[in-house]
């Protein structure tokens, strides 16, 4: 057994590996991803890469990510297996196959969209360091690369210009401020992959603040885990990345056991 985990932890492990259908959900900067100063850096640690896509070929497991990245964004640097289903834009994007409807934006969400995107560029403009993201359905202030006091500033003109906005929905994560025209978080995304598997059981893993609404979505036969610090309503708590793969290498000799059965 991986030494690094808790007693805990490893109980619950080997309980949620005996569910029925158990879906895996993991974000992925911070999850299986260490965090980088520019997103498109970003690349799952192998040996999670390796884990999660050996889970997806076990009887009744379901894999999916579940990030606050565009699904372009996602595809790009996590190369998921083509069975893995996709959230992106933190619930606003969903994938779940060829035959699945692309998002489409009414004419008053994409004007809102808009004027977000430009309320952004006039903040990036103004602060060195800082940068602009655009996604299908919103826009994101990047801070990782700035100095933190220009990083607060460039935060708190980003939030005053956009609180003007009616129907923008504003989230905080680790150095990025996030606008969407579309109310969606991961806990909703959590919530409709459970409904579209028929998972008996959930298994999701997060490090930031947006992850709470996906561990606050979480049932009595779930399990949560948090990466890092920071208060949580995970079940259980890891210290980094690197430990995740040691979490995901024990579920599949677990589950994949129990295949074997």
């Amino acid at each position: 057994m991986p030494e690094q985990l808790s007693a805990e932890l490893l109980t619950a492990l080997e309980t949620i590996a005996g569910a029925d259908h158990l879906l895996i959900a993991l974000d992925f900067d911070g999850t299986m991803s260490p965090l980088v100063p520019h997103a498109a850096d970003a690349r799952p640690l192998p040996g999670s890469a390796t884990a999660l896509s050996a889970l997806g070929q076990l009887p009744e497991t379901t894999t999916a990510l579940v990030s606050g990245r565009a699904l372009d964004s996602l595809r790009a640097v996590a190369t998921p297996d083509p069975e893995t289903l996709l959230i992106g834009s933190h619930g606003a994007e969903t994938w779940t196959g060829p035959d699945g409807a692309p998002l489409t934006l009414t004419k008053q969400q994409s004007d809102l969209l808009r004027r977000a995107t430009d309320a952004v560029q006039r903040v990036v403009d103004a602060h060195a360091g800082t940068v602009l993201e655009t996604k299908p359905a919103g826009v994101v202030l990047h801070t990782r690369t700035a100095a933190d006091d220009v990083a607060a500033a460039a935060t708190h003109a980003a939030r005053t210009a956009l609180d003007q906005l009616e129907g923008a929905h504003i989230t905080d994560g680790k150095r990025v401020l996030e606008t969407s025209v579309i109310s969606a978080d991961k806990g909703q995304g959590v919530r409709s992959l459970r409904k579209y598997t028929g998972a008996t059981a959930v298994f999701f893993a997060g490090d930031d603040v947006t992850d709470e609404h996906a561990f606050a979505a979480l049932e009595a036969q779930d399990l949560g885990i948090k990466i890092g610090d920071g208060p949580t309503q995970a079940h259980h708590r890891i210290g980094s990345p690197q430990e995740l793969v040691a979490v995901l290498e024990h579920l599949l000799v677990l589950r994949g056991a129990g295949a074997q059965i």
